[in-house]
């Protein structure tokens, strides 16, 4: 179990990062501090108690989850602005326009099949990641969820860099085959993926 003071320390350590990445993805700073603020809230209560080696995964997946939970909101908030302003008005000639030919369909990647790809996938590499070992498990976040270096990683875990570099090895081939026994090779997952670094 994690001391408030493990949660507390977690939270500063990622806080600058969290903020960075969301507001890349959101493009809007304000949003952004919002959706950290959101996600730490979350973590804090809802999982608080957990071991803090758990903090780092956990923490990444409420965050996404509470950016599609933005992403989903102004979608839906669009929408109705749009529906909304089109009520009442008139074209240049006087005839009535249709509210829902105003809405501008986007092209976009988050079709339904897509966004259900994507999450089979996350699901495949969660479950994967449970089975590994909890330091291998633990390198592997720090490192490539986390995106930091060897040395911030060994400095977090309490070990050198060389056993750093050990975990993440054994950590990228077990999931390599267990990924691969569920087909996401297919996909056009391979180890390259993960030795990004």
């Amino acid at each position: 179990m994690a001391t408030p003071k493990e949660l507390s320390d977690f939270l500063i350590a990622i806080e600058r990062r969290a903020f960075k990445q969301t507001a890349y993805a959101v493009r809007d700073d304000h949003a952004a501090l919002d959706i950290v603020q959101d996600a730490m809230m979350k973590l804090a209560e809802k999982y608080g108690e957990r071991p803090a080696t758990e903090f780092p995964m956990l923490f990444q997946r409420i965050l996404q989850n509470t950016m599609r939970d933005f992403w989903r909101r102004q979608k839906v908030r669009n929408l109705w602005t749009t529906l909304l302003s089109s009520f009442g008005s008139n074209d240049a000639d006087g005839e009535d326009r249709d509210p829902l030919e105003t809405i501008d369909v986007e092209d976009d990647a988050d079709e339904p099949s897509a966004q259900l790809a994507r999450s089979q996938t996350i699901q495949l590499i969660e479950r994967a990641l449970e089975k590994l070992p909890a330091r291998q498990r633990e390198a592997f976040v720090l490192r490539y969820w986390e995106e930091m270096d060897v040395a911030e990683t060994a400095k977090i875990m309490g070990c050198s860099d060389g056993s750093v570099k050990t975990h993440c090895s054994r950590a990228v081939h077990a999931l390599a085959l267990e990924l691969k026994k569920q087909g996401l090779d297919k996909l056009g997952l391979s180890n390259a993926v993960f030795d990004k670094k």
